[in-house]
């Protein structure tokens, strides 16, 4: 009876030693899956918010040729300029002068003609600024778009009145001079200043209107242009694609 004891001690001792060797097992095995997981994790997680120069290129050519895409879509609507209090085009400053004497004559509708006319052209030449763009962006280098990534809030529009000025200038004049020809704002303005030039003891006013609107809609444009890029590098939901996440995502930590 004491033997059957002595071994019934001993076999359950061997048991919970066995046990307890089992579990030390499992537990390591358990600690070197989870430890090698959560490097892997780790180093995946880097690798994904860390983009490479390449990347950093693809994405700020993506955003900017999407923002750019829509700024110009929007100009070059009708009433994109004339509904748009930020960049509407007014009279030339030496004419406001004759606006207000005209205006005070009761001659509103030739001055609203006027502006409208100016308008018009605007979103008229508008229709060509996306080639422009999307070809400035084509030709951006990587040091180009990690400058522009990790530059100033405005860092894009002033890449693009760089390097596309030049060539919006050469590609609007004409079509704004053909398109003031086309919406009559010469002949209004024409008339509007012939008007004003008449009363007595006043400056005559002579404008060279293509080169005022060329230059307004060229500085209409890049309005617009800043406004998306503000809202691509602050609106999270503006981020429409894994690439512009990663990219952008990198740009916020870097400038923190």
């Amino acid at each position: 009876m004491k033997s059957t004891t002595i071994l019934a001690s001993l076999a359950l001792t061997l048991v919970c030693s066995l046990n307890a060797q089992s579990q030390t097992k499992l537990s390591d095995l358990f600690k070197k899956v989870t430890g090698k997981q959560t490097t892997t994790t780790t180093t995946a997680s880097s690798s994904l918010g860390t983009p490479s120069t390449l990347e950093i290129g693809q994405g700020i050519k993506q955003a900017l040729e999407l923002g750019v895409s829509a700024g110009a879509d929007r100009l070059s609507a009708k009433d994109g300029f004339l509904g748009n209090l930020a960049v509407k085009i007014l009279m030339p400053p030496e004419a406001q002068k004759v606006e207000k004497t005209l205006r005070g004559l009761g001659l509103n509708s030739l001055c609203d003609n006027v502006i409208t006319s100016l308008n018009r052209a605007a979103e008229d030449a508008a229709k060509e600024a996306k080639p422009i763009f999307v070809s400035a962006i084509k030709q951006m280098t990587l040091t180009d778009a990690t400058n522009i990534l990790l530059g100033n809030n405005d860092a894009a529009t002033e890449y693009f009145k760089r390097v596309t000025t030049s060539q919006l200038m050469q590609k609007f004049s004409p079509i704004v001079s053909t398109s003031l020809s086309k919406v009559n704002a010469t002949k209004y303005y024409s008339d509007l200043t012939s008007q004003y030039n008449r009363l007595p003891l006043v400056k005559p006013v002579n404008t060279n209107l293509s080169e005022y609107v060329t230059q307004k809609a060229i500085d209409g444009l890049f309005i617009e242009v800043a406004q998306e890029e503000l809202k691509i590098r602050g609106n999270l939901g503006s981020r429409s694609t894994s690439l512009l996440q990663k990219v952008f995502g990198y740009a916020d930590k870097k400038k923190i």
